[in-house]
């Protein structure tokens, strides 16, 4: 195997851990901070409707969201959301989701991903992230530059702008036309298996499996797949080769 001219990233538990979802706390923030709420809707009355709308969208579905290929932006979901009980938003719409975002899921770097993309910088292999997400790309690309603020990736895509998930190839191929590369100069981390390693292969792309995050190891993996346990064990494999 051939080392690779550049890797691309998943976002959420590769990079970046969110490890608790909290919509209430979540709400509760954009309550406090964005709005006027004449009604005074709470925001567990919010969140349960949010709930129902993720449901009629097959959104946060853990057994269904793979087969969801088309993503439905957050700006159009909470601008819906808040409609809908007619509370008066007095910020951006990036304010709004990053202020819901900051509260409902703060973040962690998975271990030694810092050192790990310093790594990759010296090693000359260029990187980038592809992101199945709802929130903007630019509330992506905020986090990920706040908490890997010396990260040089050249481009992250989220889904959320690009109006196709993972594992359906179209997002890959996006990603594949901005590096100017072919698949064999591209090897693709994630944690999901569905998702990040089988959309990768279907895309002739290697995969590698993060295995710092919660996925159970499957019956199978395609035979091109690279597994790793934490991120000093891929810059040791990128040294061998």
């Amino acid at each position: 195997m051939n080392k690779p001219k550049m890797i691309l990233f998943d976002y959420g538990q590769t990079l970046l851990c969110e490890n608790k979802f909290d919509g209430i706390a979540g709400t509760k923030a954009v309550l406090k901070n964005c709005v006027q709420n004449p009604q005074g809707v709470t925001a567990e009355e919010i969140q349960t409707f949010a709930n129902e709308l993720n449901k009629d969208i097959d959104r946060y579905n853990s057994e269904t969201q793979h087969l969801a290929l088309i993503e439905v932006h957050n700006h159009s979901f909470q601008k819906y959301l808040y409609d809908y009980f007619q509370i008066k938003i007095l910020v951006s719409p990036l304010e709004l989701e990053t202020i819901f975002w900051d509260n409902a899921a703060p973040a962690t770097l998975t271990d030694g991903v810092e050192e790990m993309l310093r790594s990759l910088n010296k090693l000359h292999i260029r990187t980038g992230v592809i992101s199945n997400i709802s929130f903007s790309g630019l509330a992506l690309s905020n986090r990920i530059n706040k908490y890997l603020p010396e990260n040089n990736f050249e481009f992250i895509i989220a889904s959320s702008e690009y109006v196709f998930r993972k594992p359906g190839s179209r997002i890959f191929e996006v990603a594949l036309k901005k590096s100017g590369l072919e698949t064999k100069d591209i090897w693709y981390c994630g944690d999901n298996i569905k998702c990040d390693i089988e959309g990768a292969f279907n895309c002739s792309i290697t995969p590698v499996w993060y295995k710092g995050a919660i996925e159970k190891k499957p019956v199978s993996l395609p035979d091109s797949c690279i597994e790793i346990n934490e991120w000093t064990e891929l810059v040791r494999y990128l040294l061998s080769i």
